[in-house]
Parts: C-alpha cells; sequence; structure tokens
C-alpha cells in the first residue's frame, strides 16, 4: 500500500483538477448562453431570406417553367466535390470533433469509391492537424474562425468556394459539422451547399404578391443565393461553436465527478493506512512495554 504522504499529495493533485474542471464547466456553460442567443437570432434572418428565395424562385419558375441558373445546375455523377469540414480549434470536450471527422471520412470514402475527386476545406485546428497526420492535402484550412466565427470572415471562406463552383472547378459542395441541439446532444449535420436544390426553396402556398423586383428577377435571385450561402456558412460555425461549448461542458462535468470518485476512493485508502500505522505504532509500544518487564 502507498505511504500516507504519498496518499496525501495525490488527493491533493486530484482535488485541483477538480477545481479546473468546475471552472471549465462554468465556462462552458456560459459561453454555450451566449452562443445560443446568438443563434436564435441569427434563425429569424434565415427564415425571411428563405422566404424571398421562395418568392423569386416561384416568379422565375412561373415565367420560365425553370430556373436557369448555375446555382441550381445538378450533377448526378460529380467529378470533383469540396467538402467543407468543421472542428473546433481547441479539445477537451469529448467525442466532439471525432464525431464529425468520422461522418467527413464517410463522405470522402463514399464519392471516391464512385470515382470523384475529394478536396477538404478544412476549419478548425482539430480537423486540419488529424489530415496533415493523415499526411491528406487539404484544398484550404483555416484556424481560428471555429472558435470566433464572424460573417465577415465566413463569407470570405465560402466566397473561395462558390466561385471555384461558378468556374467549374468543382461539382459539389458540402459542409459538415457537430450541430447543436440541446445542453446534452449534439448530432452531425450535413448541409447542401451548391448546387442547390429546387425543391427547398418552393412556397407552401401561392404567392400573391404583385411587387416588381428592381433589379430583374434573375440578378435578384443571384445575389440572394449569395447572401443564402454566406448565411449557411456563418451558421454552421456558430452551431458548431454552441455545439463544442455543450460537448466541453458535459466533459468537464463527468471529469469533475470523476475527480470527486477518485479523491472518496482516495480517502478511504488514506483512512486505511492511517489505521495501519496507528496500529503498528501501538503494537510496537506495547511490545515495547512488554520487553521491559
Amino acid at each position: 500500500m502507498a505511504s500516507l504522504k504519498e496518499i496525501k499529495r495525490k488527493i491533493k493533485s486530484v482535488k485541483g483538477t477538480q477545481k479546473t474542471t468546475r471552472a471549465m464547466k462554468l465556462v462552458s456553460s456560459a459561453k454555450l448562453r451566449r452562443a445560443e442567443q446568438v443563434a436564435k437570432a441569427s434563425k429569424a434572418y434565415a427564415i425571411k431570406i428563405t422566404e424571398m428565395l421562395e418568392e423569386i424562385s416561384a416568379n422565375i419558375a412561373k415565367s420560365q417553367d425553370s430556373i436557369d441558373s448555375p446555382y441550381f445546375k445538378s450533377t448526378k455523377e460529380p467529378k470533383v466535390v469540396d467538402i467543407v469540414v468543421i472542428t473546433s480549434d481547441k479539445g477537451l470536450c469529448g467525442g466532439f470533433n471525432s464525431q464529425t471527422i468520422k461522418q467527413a471520412n464517410s463522405f470522402i470514402e463514399e464519392y471516391e469509391a464512385a470515382g470523384a475527386k475529394v478536396r477538404l476545406r478544412v476549419i478548425g485546428k482539430k480537423a486540419i492537424g488529424y489530415y496533415k497526420f493523415q499526411q491528406r492535402e487539404l484544398e484550404s484550412a483555416v484556424d481560428g474562425l471555429s472558435s470566433a466565427p464572424t460573417y465577415d470572415k465566413a463569407a470570405e471562406f465560402i466566397k473561395v468556394v462558390v466561385d471555384s463552383y461558378l468556374d467549374g472547378e468543382t461539382d459539389k459542395v458540402i459542409i459538415v459539422h457537430n450541430g447543436y441541439v440541446n445542453m446534452i446532444t449534439q448530432e452531425v449535420r450535413v448541409d447542401n451547399i451548391l448546387p442547390l436544390n429546387p425543391d427547398e426553396f418552393k412556397p407552401d402556398s401561392i404567392s400573391t404578391s404583385e411587387l416588381e423586383m428592381e433589379p430583374d428577377d434573375d440578378s435578384l435571385l443571384d445575389e440572394l443565393i449569395n447572401r443564402y450561402i454566406e448565411y449557411t456558412i456563418y451558421y454552421a460555425l456558430i452551431d458548431s461553436l454552441a455545439a463544442e461549448h455543450s460537448a466541453r461542458m458535459q466533459a468537464m462535468d463527468a471529469a469533475t465527478n470523476n475527480a470527486k470518485d477518485m479523491v472518496d476512493s482516495l480517502t478511504v485508502s488514506y483512512n486505511k493506512a492511517r489505521q495501519e500505522a496507528i496500529t503498528t505504532e501501538l503494537i510496537e509500544i506495547i511490545s515495547g512495554v512488554e520487553s521491559m518487564k
């Protein structure tokens, strides 16, 4: 059995770790609340821009029978696929990043098995580190954005991807990230960015609007699509950040509980060792007294 001094040192060390994990849990909880507020505020924008896209798409489809836009031109068998993978910049969040990477790898295998070339565009130090370790070529890699997402930086990142699609360099673009469901649940989400599916922008009811659009519908549609795509990547970053804080809060809560259990176990061991030491000392004293008689 370990000595009293050694057990006492271990208890002190575990208690120090417990204080750290508890503090990290509280910090993640506070950051999660802020991320939730940003996500809720962004949802109103998402609803409005989708409604506008539905309106414009319906007007164009009514006059042309179909939407003639490069954003809607689907390729059944894409030759080049861009996969945007979003992970965190920091660890200590359980399986948060590994779940995202696992889903991304599944898509990589699927598309490469079908003969397509996959180009990875990675956001977050964890994914960057993983794919560099795997010696996987990265089309682009950005760190610092997933931990502090801004609309301008998100728009700047996705513009390069969209331009590559419009230039014909890639046929399909998808985003893979771990999203926030609630404080104890996260789920991996996949957003098919390009090409867009026209069925997603069909209004539930027939539009009665008689407003004329300036400029023309086609120009306005392209501008709205760009805003829609920018928002999608921005919201994916916000969603991922909220999920990251949720996962880290859970991980730190579990670590705090484990530390408490370890302290309890070490305290029992300490008491047993102390009792044995006292018993041994008593026996030695009694034996010494008996030998002097």
